[in-house]
């Protein structure tokens, strides 16, 4: 009902303290999410370095500052709001993982931030050794098992701000568990329970499975990697091609080693 119905003035301080106590509320509760992802084992450069992971020193500055490039341009598309995005290789071994913790990583720079990087490739499975973390359930075991929760899957990585679902028990197929009402939920819930958490899907390869079109419904973000000089222009443009050109943002070609 407008003012003028009512014969009132609007209330206009009332909606703006409720306003302000909303935004409020939503800064504490990412203060305290990010209070709770302190890293007492925090990894040194050298580190860091033996697992091709970026980090503040100037001897990797070049390629922290690429990441960061693509952490802005994901930022400008996705808003004031948290988001997730997948990261997925035109073909296997382009580099797709690399690529996706290192741009998780790069979201954990800023301190206003936390990133949660979920490995979504069960057939080649390869955050939890890259990034060194202890065995443990992941998160197919989750999806066969949701009453186990979510605490047990959530993994430290030795990076301030920076956590890891593994994938979990190996499976040959994973479109049905990434189609299943359980993955969405996840999702769901792991990205709206903290306003500060942005969530990477380190997805499998485009080239010979359908698995990366159906994890992308999922995110709100689809990053293409593309090995340089490994995949012909023609394999990348039909990668793309079958992404929702809403939610594709790109292409990041990585130089492999």
């Amino acid at each position: 009902m407008s003012a003028g119905d009512s014969g009132k003035p609007a209330d206009h301080v009332g909606g703006a303290l409720e306003a302000a106590a909303s935004k409020l509320g939503v800064r504490t509760s990412a203060s305290r999410s990010i209070a709770r992802m302190a890293e007492p084992n925090a990894l040194t450069p050298r580190q860091l370095d033996e697992r091709r992971l970026i980090h503040r020193d100037d001897s990797v500055r070049q390629q922290a500052d690429a990441f960061r490039e693509i952490r802005t341009r994901l930022l400008a598309l996705g808003g004031d709001q948290n988001f997730v995005t997948m990261i997925a290789p035109v073909s296997p071994g382009s580099g797709g993982s690399f690529v996706a913790r290192n741009l998780a990583a790069a979201f954990a720079f800023d301190e206003a931030k936390t990133a949660l990087l979920i490995d979504c490739n069960p057939r080649h499975a390869a955050q939890h050794k890259a990034l060194g973390t202890e065995p443990g359930p992941g998160l197919i075991d989750y999806l066969d098992h949701p009453a186990m929760g979510m605490e047990p899957i959530i993994h430290r990585t030795g990076i301030p701000r920076l956590r890891l679902i593994p994938s979990g028990k190996p499976r040959e197929t994973s479109g049905e568990y990434f189609s299943s009402f359980r993955m969405r939920a996840a999702l769901d819930s792991l990205r709206c329970r903290y306003p500060d958490r942005y969530l990477f899907l380190d997805g499998p390869a485009v080239k010979g499975s359908p698995d990366a079109r159906i994890l992308s419904d999922l995110a709100d973000f689809v990053v293409l990697v593309a090995g340089y000089g490994r995949d012909t222009p023609a394999a990348i443009a039909q990668a793309a091609a079958i992404f929702d050109p809403n939610r594709f943002a790109g292409v990041v070609f990585d130089e492999l080693p």
